[in-house]
């Protein structure tokens, strides 16, 4: 039996509010920033950015550019950071803008390379820092912080125009790359204030075209002063640690039209205290700065984010309205050295969550070192997608269905939902959450309602929709001018080759890609599989089996030429888009790859490290001391570095001395089970000795020592020096060898400490079966050796 999915789009709304809000650029900016009541304009032309959080100050300086680069080719089209005052003015008076604390290096290298800089300037950030950002020294005179008492606000003036100074002539007036500025986080009861602080930054000379604050929890903001920006996390660090999954991170994975978030930062403001006035949808675009790219793990409560979750929260808000995917954490890092205190959220400074001392990994789709995970590459299939069509989707409205979820505990009822300017639009469906799967949807076909055109049916043959599954499907979309009618496969991107464009599509796993053409718009078709069938004022293709050789030529009855690749589902997300040897091309890699100039980048832990590319080179590329094998990978050529086997493998690991028993658990703020004492670290810990080898000593850059564990917390020391450390969720540890100073490793060696868990601890850490994960320990450690290939043209 045919399960009927139907939505009747309406007419279109009248147009957006135009003119209403105070945000303007720079006169006689080349592509000037506007907004509208439902979306942001650059250059005229709509606007859907992608911005990606990364903490400067919580990264090596030396390494910035190269990770600048790998965020650019995952998708990302503007960098946010917090600037942390606690950071840079940890003693007063003594203000550092030096090293990994040099924030114009950082804007100016966000410039270099095309990307725009957001600046979230606080004072107050909270970003798990200690005391939010703000100094000791500060929070030790008399005032009241966050607030416009004036013994406050004169340090935050003076804060200000230091980072002012910093970023003085990047402002778009200058063609520098600030976009926005955000002002304060999570301040959702003092409008007054946050307009105070506006105005303070503006006095000390800061600017952008646009002003922000985080919206979520009720808030209050002042009239038009700044734009409203919202989040959303698959999973939570921050509430109880027996409260399982939040009903705050479900609704997230539920296509509506529902902003807010009262989950984010609950734990820092009482429930029951709510802004009074709420923010009118009509006047602002859905705009979003907090989408989980992974979360957190404190040490009460140990949430795993998995790439999956982080796809379909990404995917979801898009189906649901956004118009700017904002992500949190985009890129992790380590908290670093304080002077005086350690710099972490803890009990300690009266924040109701313990974190680790240096960690700050995030899960994020690029790890604490560099590492690239597989949410990295879920992103980045989406964000190809609005590269390429975010200025058709921005202006579109999101509808939902006639059949809802009758709740958020509705698992049974498909979640779909299309954005559409009336004409033409995207099917998005979400059959993904967290912790509890959804079943499959057999016998599943959508039928969209257009106003004053025929409704499209698809598939042609109902499908099964599996479990898990995520995707979106274009409707009645132009390319080159050829009609894709609909398809049952996401729309990634386009490239020129071959005298064609190139549309690629990536197909979902369990359901056989069908594409139907308008067949006014089709000359003549040509299928490597399958067939094409004029059925009703059609041409549909059917029964191409997806891959790099999946390549629907099409002439178009214009004239033009066109080609629709069909890639499978894993191919897909290994699509990188940029500038290569002089011309836009496709390059399919599983590891990191970044364009940069004239070379592009490969970042691989193989040892002959391959890549694709579409359309290839004139001459194969080359990379200098290595010989590079070529051969047809489909309508891609591809390229194999046959470079020397790399050292890697197991690590043996000594144990130095056996764990004594857990420590008692104790509780702070909230009743929280708080961090053991570090006596117990030096006293109850399990201890291992780590041999680093000379070889890699020699080499460290891009060398992780991996390791799986069981037990409560680890840390690392080279001598007394603590370099690392987690708290164990269940995921490897990575530490980052270049990240330790080489001359005291070869002298003292890698010292590791493992604590047990006691049993009634109240710690959340999900997935465990049994009591052996509590028992410290290391059970298995290897090198992981990733290489750095510089590929030019040949």
């Amino acid at each position: 039996m045919v399960t009927p999915h139907r939505l009747r789009v309406p007419t279109p709304s009248a147009p957006p509010l135009t003119g209403h809000l105070p945000f303007t650029d720079a006169p006689g900016v080349p592509g000037p920033i506007e907004v509208t009541g439902r979306w942001l304009t650059r250059g005229g032309r709509p606007w859907f950015p992608v911005s990606g959080e990364f903490h400067y100050s919580r990264y090596p300086a030396r390494e910035w550019e190269e990770e600048l680069l790998k965020m650019k080719a995952g998708g990302v089209s503007a960098v946010a950071s917090y600037v942390i005052w606690i950071h840079h003015e940890e003693i007063e008076g003594r203000i550092r803008f030096d090293g990994d604390r040099d924030l114009r290096r950082f804007a100016e290298l966000c410039a270099r390379h095309g990307l725009d800089f957001i600046p979230r300037i606080g004072p107050w950030c909270h970003a798990e820092v200690r005391n939010g950002g703000l100094p000791d020294w500060l929070l030790a005179r008399a005032g009241t912080p966050r607030t416009d008492d004036p013994a406050y606000l004169e340090p935050v003036r003076n804060w200000f125009t230091e980072i002012a100074g910093q970023l003085r002539g990047l402002d778009r007036a200058h063609g520098g790359p600030i976009v926005a500025i955000q002002i304060e986080n999570e301040l959702y009861d003092q409008p007054g204030h946050l307009r105070t602080l506006k105005r303070l930054a503006q006095e000390a000379g800061l600017g952008a075209p646009l002003w922000t604050s985080t919206a979520w929890g009720g808030v209050r903001l002042p009239g038009d002063e700044l734009l409203p920006l919202y989040g959303g996390y698959p999973e939570a660090f921050w509430t109880e640690a027996d409260g399982g999954w939040p009903d705050t991170c479900r609704k997230h994975f539920f296509f509506t039209h529902e902003r807010d978030d009262e989950g984010i930062g609950a734990d820092l403001r009482p429930t029951t205290v709510r802004g009074t006035d709420p923010v009118q949808a009509d006047r602002f675009p859905w705009a979003t700065c907090e989408l989980g790219g992974g979360m957190a793990v404190a040490y009460h409560r140990r949430p795993r984010v998995e790439a999956a979750d982080v796809g379909a929260l990404g995917l979801t808000k898009i189906g649901c309205g956004s118009v700017w995917q904002g992500y949190y954490m985009f890129h992790g890092g380590t908290n670093p050295r304080g002077e005086l205190t350690t710099l972490q959220e803890s009990h300690a400074t009266g924040y109701p969550n313990d974190l680790p001392v240096l960690t700050y990994d995030f899960q994020a789709p690029l790890g604490e070192y560099g590492q690239v995970r597989s949410s990295y590459h879920e992103l980045r299939l989406q964000h190809l997608l609005l590269e390429c069509f975010g200025h058709r989707i921005a202006p579109m409205e999101s509808v939902l269905p006639e059949r809802l979820p009758a709740g958020q505990h509705d698992r049974d009822t498909l979640r779909w939902a299309v954005r559409t300017d009336g004409t033409s639009g995207f099917l998005f469906v979400t059959n993904h959450q967290p912790h509890e799967p959804l079943p499959d949807h057999p016998d599943t076909a959508f039928t969209v309602d257009f106003p004053g055109v025929p409704a499209l049916t698809l598939p042609s043959v109902p499908v099964t929709v599996p479990s898990g599954a995520c995707f979106c499907w274009p409707l009645r979309l132009d390319v080159a001018g050829l009609r894709l009618e609909w398809a049952t496969a996401q729309p990634v991107c386009t490239v020129e080759a071959g005298g064609r464009t190139v549309l690629v599509l990536a197909a979902t796993d369990g359901i056989t890609p069908e594409l139907a053409l308008d067949a006014d718009t089709v000359s003549s078709v040509a299928t490597p599989s399958g067939e094409a069938t004029p059925v009703a004022g059609r041409v549909l293709v059917s029964g191409v089996r997806p891959g790099t050789d999946a390549l629907v030529e099409v002439d178009a009855a214009d004239g033009s030429r066109v080609g629709l690749l069909v890639l499978d589902a894993a191919t897909a997300r290994t699509v990188y888009r940029g500038d290569a040897w002089g011309a836009e091309r496709l390059v399919l890699s599983g590891d990191a790859v970044v364009f940069d100039g004239a070379e592009v980048r490969l970042h691989s832990p193989a040892a002959e490290p391959s890549f694709a590319v579409l359309p290839a080179p004139d001459s194969a590329p080359v990379v200098a001391g290595t010989r590079v094998r070529e051969e047809a990978d489909g309508v891609f050529t591809r390229y194999t570095i046959e470079a020397a086997p790399l050292t890697a493998g197991e690590v043996p690991v000594t144990l130095v001395r056996p764990a004594g028993p857990a420590p008692e658990p104790v509780t702070g703020v909230q009743g929280r089970a708080s961090v053991p004492a570090d006596k117990y670290v030096e006293t109850v810990a399990a201890e291992y000795r780590v041999d680093v080898p000379e070889d890699l000593l020699r080499a460290p850059a891009g060398v992780l020592l991996r390791l799986r564990w069981t037990g409560d917390l680890a840390r690392a020391y080279v001598g007394d020096v603590l370099v690392a450390d987690q708290f164990y969720s269940g995921r490897v540890w990575d530490i980052g060898l270049d990240r330790l100073p080489v001359e005291a490793l070869r002298t003292e060696g890698l010292r590791l400490k493992v604590l047990p868990l006691a049993a009634d601890a109240r710690v959340h850490v999900p997935g465990q079966v049994g009591e052996a994960w509590r028992a410290a320990g290391v059970r298995h450690a290897e090198w992981v050796v990733s290489r750095s290939w510089t590929v030019r043209a040949g």
